[in-house]
């Protein structure tokens, strides 16, 4: 890596005003992929976890990022830019940390766009196949890398159209199967709300549930990347991360509730266990009919796409924050003449993933059980750890700081939301075998590379400090 003393310049900021509320929420909740989290996650949820008790974990994780999000949005206020939880980090703990945490969060959102990509390229083989065009999931999957690397090229609010749409879509089908079940009077056991009492949710499982349910809200903390772009960031930033948390935790909760009502609270986990694929399938079809099912196959494969496009631009202001800071390339921190977009970051972080693939491909890798399962479980761990690290900075930034925040925001909240993050990624690798699906000693390695990979971003920018000292001390100032 190359270090650059140059600080931002007129051609190097992000196109002002591109984004306001509707656009970030759209990146944040088509992150989520909430076709994919529900049809996709939630039945491996009710299967291995609390069974019925699977829509109350989706509110206590949505509960435990609300907590998160208090002093979140609060330290977006002081700080920000298309660094996020970089420019957090060194804010609040320090310059080291800052970087450490920064080539974590490149790596967590680097596994989870590969891991989309898997599993795009299997729905799409899947679906194509039949028509007579059989090619290997790969293909597909660089397919979709290429198609995502041209929206990503494109003015930010040219994908957030994108998202807009195809998050509408997923969601609107499942509602259509929710309100479907509701109209129909539930299922053999009717209607009940004991899937959100203590006695349901703190069941035995509730650990491995959230293993899935905490999965299933990554990403929404992408807004606070898009705050040199949105209109009025102070107050748009905020406001987009609060209806984000709680979209996709009352839509989560209601849609979990609704099949379990389908199958009945006490037969929903025997169910999943026997059939994971078509858990809700099968209710699709005997609630709406065929065409809402093909529909569903249809709109889970545009989710995947939403997904993996919404992580694309995600990443891609993480490298150009760095390459603008001097912590890369500098040709990083360059922005597209006319759209006002970090596209030669999105080309070197497609390149990346295209290598990841790669060498998937070469070791004969299974796109699901490998590419998708392996990946999901160090994005899993990453984001987790990364979130932990925000949280002790945003406590650390308020004690340093004079602000009219009060205690609440600045203490109470960020330090219960630390707690409850730590026992969340305390289950995740206790689990980590069920959510990789693999007793591989790679797999099992994942947290300590997490953990390496933070020390090497601390190494490196000690390096710096020492090195180039004038560099160093301007870490951070360029989002100010």
């Amino acid at each position: 890596m190359t270090l650059d003393t140059n600080m931002a310049g007129p051609t190097d900021r992000l196109a002002k005003n591109s984004v306001g509320l509707a656009h970030i929420v759209f990146f944040v909740v088509a992150a989520a992929a909430p076709l994919t989290a529900v049809v996709g996650a939630s039945p491996a949820a009710f299967a291995f976890g609390n069974g019925a008790g699977v829509p109350g974990a989706f509110v206590l994780a949505g509960l435990l990022y609300l907590l998160f999000s208090v002093g979140f949005t609060a330290m977006s206020r002081h700080v920000g830019g298309a660094g996020a939880f970089y420019t957090y980090i060194t804010h609040g703990i320090g310059k080291p940390a800052g970087v450490g945490g920064a080539l974590m969060a490149l790596v967590t959102y680097s596994a989870v766009q590969v891991a989309i990509y898997g599993l795009f390229g299997v729905f799409m083989a899947g679906a194509i196949a039949p028509l007579g065009l059989d090619l290997p999931w790969w293909a597909w999957a660089f397919a979709a890398l290429i198609v995502v690397l041209v929206c990503g090229q494109r003015n930010i609010a040219f994908s957030g159209a994108i998202l807009g749409v195809c998050m509408i879509a997923e969601i609107a089908i499942l509602l259509l199967l929710d309100i479907g079940i509701v109209m129909a009077g539930g299922g053999p056991e009717g209607f009940s709300l004991s899937s959100f009492s203590p006695s349901a949710v703190f069941a035995p499982g509730l650990g491995v549930a959230l293993v899935f349910v905490v999965g299933s809200f990554i990403g929404f903390e992408a807004t606070a990347i898009f705050g040199e772009e949105a209109e009025n960031p102070e107050k748009t930033i905020p406001r987009a991360t609060y209806v984000a948390v709680l979209l996709i935790t009352l839509f989560y909760a209601f849609s979990t509730w609704a099949i379990t009502q389908f199958y009945g609270p006490s037969k929903v986990q025997e169910t999943a266990v026997a059939g994971l694929e078509s858990f809700y399938f099968i209710a699709t079809d005997t609630v709406l009919g065929a065409w809402a099912s093909q529909v569903m196959n249809i709109l889970l494969i545009t989710s995947l796409f939403a997904c993996v496009l919404s992580f694309h631009n995600t990443l891609n202001r993480y490298f150009f924050a760095l390459g603008r800071e001097g912590l890369a390339f500098k040709v990083l921190g360059k922005v597209h003449p006319m759209h006002g977009s970090p596209y030669v970051a999105g080309l070197v972080q497609s390149a990346i993933a295209a290598v990841v693939l790669v060498l998937f491909i070469i070791a004969g890798a299974d796109p699901y059980t490998v590419v998708f399962s392996w990946m999901s479980a160090l994005a899993v761990i990453g984001i987790l750890a990364v979130q932990v690290l925000v949280s002790v900075a945003i406590i650390m930034f308020f004690r340093k700081t004079p602000t009219s925040h009060g205690i609440w925001t600045t203490l109470l909240a960020p330090a219960l939301g630390l707690v409850g993050l730590l026992g969340a990624l305390f289950l995740v690798i206790s689990n980590l075998s069920l959510l990789s699906g693999s007793e591989s000693l790679i797999v099992k390695s994942f947290p300590y590379l997490i953990v390496l990979i933070g020390l090497i971003g601390a190494a490196f920018a000690m390096q710096i400090k020492k090195q180039k000292p004038m560099l160093y001390a301007s870490l951070g100032k360029v989002f100010e």
